[in-house]
């Protein structure tokens, strides 16, 4: 079997099986097996070994089985940037990517002090580390499975992110930090309803990452009051919610005494993300 026949044979089992996207998650495995992009896959028309026909095979199974595209392969990309994710870790989504964008849009003087809460694989603060290289980041996780994913793709990416593995709703991990510029969060917000009706890829992913209680708000109510005073006068937490929970959460920040609160969309136009500061 020649690769470009390996293709095919996982678009159409792929297609077969009604996994969404058939095409691209053929092309996502097809590239991994050769580590070659596709066109180069199709032109040159080597054979396929066994050893590579037996590994597509065994992704095959899997993925049709449920597992998230993003596991077998290892590794996915997020703003550009390359990050290893697998069991236990939340798999990056480009939805956070405009939580990148909010802050980048900000202005800081000098090098900016950021906490990056609920850190999970790191892509966030990570992703912070490259694009504001002056940065002083430090991600805070409480799970040690997701901190070993943070120490792997800070070395993947060449970036110095520290690390706190602690409870962020734990008053003496909030009080390990003062004076911070930015507060940056992704925490668990889906609801008891969402979490009833996942799809079956989502319920690989580690649920203490997921679950944010009943109304899925438990996280930024925890978060807001306890942190607010490791921020310095004038400095912002931005956080990333659900669709339909972004006007609560502002309530949550100006109910916390956090002014300037903006609520900023995603590509889909879904209410993405919600910035407040502290003057």
């Amino acid at each position: 079997m020649t690769a470009p026949e390996l293709y095919f044979h996982l678009k159409k089992t792929l297609d077969k099986n009604g996994i969404p996207s058939p095409q691209f998650e053929a092309m996502c495995i097809a590239e991994h097996i050769f580590g070659k992009r596709l066109p180069e896959i199709m032109i040159e028309r080597q054979e396929a070994s066994e050893e590579q026909i037996n590994f597509c095979n065994s992704i095959l199974y899997r993925r049709i089985s449920g597992e998230p595209l993003q596991y077998l392969l290892g590794k996915w990309e997020f703003y550009g940037f390359p990050f290893y994710v697998g069991e236990g870790v939340l798999i990056p989504r480009q939805d956070t990517e405009t939580l990148i964008e909010k802050v980048l849009s900000l202005r800081f003087e000098g090098a900016p002090k950021i906490a990056d809460l609920c850190s999970g694989s790191g892509c966030i603060g990570i992703t912070l580390c490259k694009k504001i290289p002056h940065a002083d980041v430090t991600a805070v996780e409480i799970s040690e499975r997701a901190a070993g994913y943070i120490n792997k793709n800070n070395r993947l990416n060449g970036t110095f992110m520290r690390l706190v593995t602690g409870d962020v709703l734990n008053p003496k991990t909030a009080a390990m930090f003062k004076d911070l510029d930015l507060i940056v969060c992704n925490p668990p917000y889906l609801t008891k309803e969402d979490m009833e009706n996942l799809q079956t890829e989502v319920k690989h992913e580690p649920q203490q990452a997921l679950f944010g209680g009943i109304d899925g708000l438990d996280m930024y109510r925890g978060i807001t009051p306890l942190w607010k005073d490791a921020l310095k006068p004038g400095g912002y937490i931005i956080f990333e919610a659900g669709a339909g929970q972004a006007e609560s959460v502002r309530k949550i920040l100006s109910e916390n005494g956090f002014k300037n609160t903006e609520i900023t969309k995603d590509l889909c136009g879904i209410e993405r993300v919600i910035s407040g500061q502290l003057l």
